[in-house]
C-alpha cells in the first residue's frame, strides 16, 4: 500500500462539510483483501484495541488496506482526544486505486495521523513493535501545540454559536471574524478597536497610575527607581511594606511583594531587572488580590487569585506535596490547561526560606505553605470565581480603570480584602491594569462557576442579530459561469456595493484588478473575504478548487448553478461521468445558508434535481414559462424568471417584474439565446442577494460583453464591413451555444471559425467541438494553442480534424502553427458581410492582438 496524494480539504467538499485529509491510495493485489492476510487484523487490534470496526465500502465484499489506513487514521486521533468522527473510502475507477477521507480538527495533526496510521499498519504486517503510547503522544502534544489555547478558543467557539465565520490568520492566536467590510480581528484577548496607544498606557504602570489616580479610581502610591539603592530609600519615603515589579512587565514576572527589609529590597530590585531596566517601587497594599475582568463597559467576571501553595500532611515534604498537586490532570506547562504547574523554582525556594522551610521540609497538617508571592496563573497559582459577590461600586471603578486606558477588554487587578465593600472602604487599590489578559480564571475557575466570556467578547463585537457575513453569491457550471459572474457583480455594484468578484480571468475589488489569471479557486476567494473594502462578494467556484481544497466559505447567501454539460474536464480526478461532476457542482447548493438561495436552471434536469439538496429556497430559471418545473414552481408561488413576450420576467406569487430584453444588451434584443440565460441567471442571483429592482435595471442596461467588460465572452467586433466574435468556448456545449448565437445573427457573406483544443479533454469531446462547428461555418482555421496539457505535440489538432471529417458544410480546413498567426490569416480573409467566430486560447493577448488590427484598419 502507498499513499500517492495527501492532500486538506480546508472547507465543505465533495465528500462532507468537515474539514478533512484526503488521501489517494495504491493497493496492490494482495493489499485488497485485508481478511485474507492471515493473523493480520489480530495483529492490528494488539497493537491498537480500539480500531473500529472493519467492513466494505458497500462496492464489493473485498476490505481493502486503504480502508484500514482510513480506520486507523480516524481512531488514532479520536484516541489523542480529538472529536472526529467522520471517515470515508471509496474504490476509484482505476483498479487497485482509492480515495481516503478522514476528518480533522487541526490539519497538521490530520497529516500526522496519516504517517503515523501506515506505520501501523506496516508493524501489523511485519509483526514489529508500535510504540501506541508515543504515537497517541506525539498526536496530543502536536495538537495542543497547534491548536487554539482556551482563551482564543472560547472566543471562537462562541463566534461559531452565533454562526459567524471564523479564520486563523496566524498558527497563534490571531484570529478573523466575519467577513469583508463587516469583519473583526483579535489577538487572543485583544480587539481589533484597541489602540496601540491605549496598549502602551497599560505596559507602562506609572503612566496607569497616573491616569487613573486623575479619574478618582485609588491607587497606591509609588515611584520609579534607577538602582537599588534608590528602590530601599523609595520604600523609605513610601512606606514599608512595598512591592517592587518591573514597570512594564505582565503575568506577574519579576513582581515581589511585601518587601519589608533593604535585603528584601535589593534581591527584589535584582530580580525585576531580569526583565526589565525599568523599576517601579509601590506602597504594598494588604489584602486579596482580585482580578476583575471588564468587556466595553461591563464587569462580566471576577476572581481571587492565590498564590500557588500547597497545605501541610504531616507525612510529605513540600517537594512531595507539590509533585502531588502537579498531578493534577488540569494542570499543564501551558495555557492549554485550567491551571498550570507550579513552579519549584530559586523563587519558590527563597519564598520557603522566609517561611523557614526548606524542599525537604515536611509541614504539620493543616499548614499553608506559600510558593511565591504573585497568585498568577501562569506560575501556578489558583483562582476562585467571585463575580456573583462584586459590589457595584467595586465594579464601576474597574469600568472606569478600563475606560481611562482605553481598552475594550480588560484585566483589572484590585487588592483589597473583599469585593463586598467599596474599594475606598477599605483601603484598597488598583494595583494593575492589562491588556490582553488571560481568561482561563474566568472561563474554568479553580473553584466556583467558569463564566461565558467567549460570548461577551462576541457581543461586544457583534450586536444581537449581527453574523459578520457579507452577501456570498457562489456561481458553477459548465458554460456561462464567467460571464454570469460578471453581470451579477455588476447587478450588485449597480446598489452602491463595493463588490469583489473572482473568476477565470482575474480577482476584482470595487472594479479594481488586483490579481490576474485563472482565480477561480478558494484562495482568491478567502482573500476577497478577508478584504476590508468588500460589501458583497461573487465568486466563479470552478471544479479543481473544490476538488483541491473544498470552498472557501461555510455557506453562501446564494449558489448559482448554470447548466452540467459533458466535456467539463470529465476524466480527471476521478470525476468521468456527468453525473459525477453534477455531485461535484451541487456542493454550493448543499451549503447554500437556511436562509438563503438557490438558483437553478430549470431547463437542465441534472440541475433542477439539485433543488432537493438544498436547506434554503429555490429560484428556477427558463426561458420558457411553460416549461414544467417553471409552471410549478410558479403556480406554488415560488419564485421564478423566464421569458415572455421579449420581456424578462421575474415572479414570486403576485409579485412580478418585467424587463423589456430590448434593455438588455448583452442579450442582442433576446436573439442570444445563452446570454438570455446568463441573464436570467444573474438576475435570479442579484434579486436573491436583496438588490432592489431599480439597481438590477440600471445595471443590466450598463452592462456590456465588450472586451474589456467581459473579455473572451462573446465580444463583437466590427472589421471592414465584417463581424469578429471572440470567445472562450472550449467544450461541446459551448460550440452548440455558440452556433445557435452565430445562426441568429444577420450575415450575407461566409462564415469562418479560428480553433484549438484543451488537451486535458477526453477524445470524444474535443472531436465533438468540430462535428458541431462543421455544419455551420464554410471554413476553418486549426491551430495549437500555447499549452497541450499533456498532449502530445500535434495530437489536439490531428483529433480536431477528425470531427471534421464528416463535416456538411465546411468546404476549406487549414492548419496554422500560433494562435495570432491563426487570427491574422482569418482577418486577411474577411470580406464584407462576413463572419468570424474566433475562439481563443491566450484571452488577454489575442484580444488586444485584435484591438490592433481593428486600429490598424
Amino acid at each position: 500500500m502507498e499513499v500517492i496524494r495527501l492532500r486538506a480539504l480546508r472547507g465543505p467538499d465533495l465528500w462532507s462539510h468537515h474539514t478533512a485529509v484526503e488521501a489517494i491510495v495504491s493497493c496492490p493485489p494482495e493489499d485488497r483483501a485485508v481478511d485474507k492476510i492471515a493473523g493480520f487484523e489480530v495483529r492490528l487490534r494488539k497493537r491498537f484495541p480500539r480500531l473500529g470496526q472493519l467492513q466494505p465500502d458497500g462496492h464489493a465484499d473485498a476490505i481493502p488496506m486503504a480502508h484500514v489506513l482510513e480506520l486507523a487514521t480516524l481512531g488514532l486521533q479520536a484516541e489523542a482526544g480529538c472529536p472526529v468522527t467522520f471517515s470515508r473510502t471509496t474504490q476509484t475507477v482505476e483498479e487497485g486505486i482509492y480515495q481516503m477521507v478522514v476528518e480533522y480538527t487541526e490539519e497538521a495533526v490530520g497529516r500526522l495521523a496519516v504517517e503515523l496510521a501506515e506505520k501501523l499498519i506496516k508493524s501489523a504486517l511485519d509483526d514489529t513493535p508500535f510504540d501506541l503510547a508515543a504515537a497517541l503522544n506525539e498526536l496530543r502534544d502536536l495538537d495542543e501545540d497547534v491548536r487554539l489555547g482556551p482563551s482564543t478558543g472560547a472566543i471562537v467557539y462562541a463566534g461559531v454559536a452565533r454562526k459567524i465565520p471564523f479564520r486563523r490568520m496566524t498558527e497563534g492566536s490571531m484570529v478573523s471574524f466575519g467577513w469583508g467590510s463587516k469583519q473583526r480581528r483579535i489577538q487572543a484577548a485583544e480587539m481589533d478597536s484597541t489602540s496601540a496607544i491605549a496598549e502602551s498606557i497599560a505596559q507602562d504602570k506609572e503612566l496607569t497610575k497616573k491616569l487613573l489616580d486623575a479619574a478618582g479610581v485609588p491607587v497606591p502610591t509609588g515611584r520609579s527607581v534607577e538602582s537599588a539603592e534608590d528602590a530601599w530609600a523609595a520604600a523609605q519615603e513610601i512606606g514599608l511594606p512595598v512591592v517592587i515589579k518591573p514597570k512594564d512587565g505582565n503575568q506577574g514576572k519579576g513582581v515581589t511583594v511585601n518587601v519589608t527589609t533593604r535585603e528584601q529590597t535589593i534581591a527584589a530590585f535584582n530580580a525585576a531587572r531580569e526583565f526589565r531596566d525599568d523599576i517601579l517601587v509601590e506602597r504594598f497594599l494588604a489584602g486579596h488580590d482580585f482580578r476583575l475582568l471588564v468587556i466595553g463597559n461591563k464587569l462580566v467576571a471576577a476572581a481571587r487569585r492565590d498564590p500557588p501553595h500547597v497545605v501541610g500532611d504531616g507525612v510529605h515534604s513540600v517537594r512531595e506535596l507539590v509533585d502531588i498537586v502537579n498531578a493534577d490532570p488540569r494542570r499543564g506547562t501551558g495555557h492549554a490547561t485550567s491551571l498550570t504547574k507550579i513552579r519549584f523554582d530559586d523563587i519558590a525556594l527563597a519564598r520557603l526560606a522566609l517561611q523557614g522551610l526548606a524542599a525537604d521540609s515536611v509541614p504539620p497538617h493543616g499548614q499553608r505553605v506559600i510558593l511565591r508571592n504573585n497568585a498568577n496563573l501562569s506560575t501556578g497559582g489558583t483562582a476562585t470565581d467571585v463575580t456573583d459577590d462584586v459590589h457595584p461600586e467595586v465594579a464601576a471603578r474597574a469600568v472606569e480603570a478600563a475606560q481611562m486606558i482605553g481598552l475594550d477588554i480588560c484585566g483589572v487587578d484590585v487588592v483589597c480584602d473583599s469585593v463586598l465593600r467599596p474599594i475606598e472602604d477599605q483601603n484598597g487599590g488598583v494595583v494593575e491594569v492589562n491588556a490582553a489578559p488571560g481568561l482561563r480564571m474566568h472561563l474554568s475557575p479553580s473553584y466556583g462557576k467558569g463564566r461565558p466570556i467567549g460570548e461577551a467578547i462576541i457581543n461586544a463585537m457583534f450586536p444581537e442579530g449581527e453574523d459578520g457575513r457579507i452577501p456570498v453569491v457562489a456561481v458553477t457550471g459548465t458554460n456561462g459561469k464567467t460571464t454570469t459572474v460578471r453581470l451579477t457583480a455588476h447587478l450588485i455594484a449597480a446598489s452602491g456595493l463595493r463588490v469583489g468578484m473572482t473568476n477565470t480571468d482575474g480577482v476584482y475589488v470595487n472594479g479594481r484588478q488586483i490579481d490576474s489569471g485563472d482565480c477561480s479557486g478558494p484562495r482568491s476567494a478567502r482573500n476577497v473575504l478577508t478584504h476590508p473594502d468588500v460589501d458583497a462578494a461573487v465568486f466563479e467556484t470552478a471544479r479543481g478548487g473544490i476538488l483541491r481544497e473544498g470552498l472557501a466559505f461555510d455557506r453562501c447567501k446564494v449558489a448559482v448553478v448554470t447548466n452540467i454539460g459533458a466535456g467539463d474536464h470529465l476524466g480527471l480526478n476521478y470525476i468521468t461521468t456527468v453525473e459525477d461532476l453534477a455531485v461535484l457542482k451541487r456542493v454550493i447548493v448543499q451549503n447554500v445558508d437556511e436562509n438563503g438561495v438557490a438558483v437553478l436552471n430549470a431547463c437542465d434536469p441534472i440541475v433542477a434535481a439539485m433543488a432537493n439538496k438544498c436547506r434554503g429556497k429555490v429560484t428556477f430559471f427558463g426561458a420558457d414559462r411553460y416549461h414544467p418545473i417553471v409552471a410549478t414552481h410558479k403556480a406554488q408561488g415560488r419564485r421564478v424568471v423566464y421569458v415572455e413576450d421579449g420581456q424578462l420576467v421575474a415572479a414570486e406569487g403576485k409579485f412580478e417584474q418585467r424587463i423589456p430584453l430590448a434593455d438588455v444588451p448583452i442579450t442582442f434584443n433576446g436573439t442570444i439565446g445563452f446570454q438570455v440565460e446568463n441573464t436570467m441567471a444573474s438576475v435570479a442571483a442579484a434579486w436573491a442577494a436583496g438588490i432592489d429592482w431599480d439597481s438590477i435595471r440600471k445595471g443590466l442596461r450598463t452592462f456590456t460583453t465588450d472586451s474589456h467588460n467581459a473579455p473572451g465572452r462573446f465580444n463583437i467586433f466590427s472589421y471592414r464591413g465584417a463581424t469578429v466574435i471572440a470567445d472562450y468556448g472550449h467544450n461541446p456545449d459551448a460550440m452548440l451555444a455558440l452556433v445557435q448565437a452565430v445562426e441568429a445573427m444577420p450575415a450575407a457573406g461566409s462564415r469562418s471559425v479560428v480553433i484549438s483544443g484543451a488537451g486535458d479533454r477526453r477524445d470524444e469531446d474535443i472531436r465533438q467541438q468540430t462535428e458541431i462547428l462543421g455544419k455551420s461555418f464554410d471554413s476553418v482555421i486549426l491551430y495549437q494553442d500555447a499549452c497541450q496539457r499533456g498532449r502530445a505535440d500535434g495530437e489536439v489538432v490531428a483529433l480536431l480534424r477528425q470531427g471534421l471529417e464528416g463535416a456538411t458544410r465546411t468546404k476549406q480546413i487549414d492548419q496554422i502553427t500560433g494562435e495570432f498567426v491563426a487570427i491574422d490569416t482569418a482577418m486577411d480573409r474577411l470580406k464584407e458581410g462576413d463572419l468570424c467566430l474566433i475562439l481563443v486560447d491566450q484571452v488577454e493577448a489575442s484580444l488586444a492582438h485584435i484591438d490592433e488590427r481593428i486600429a490598424a484598419g
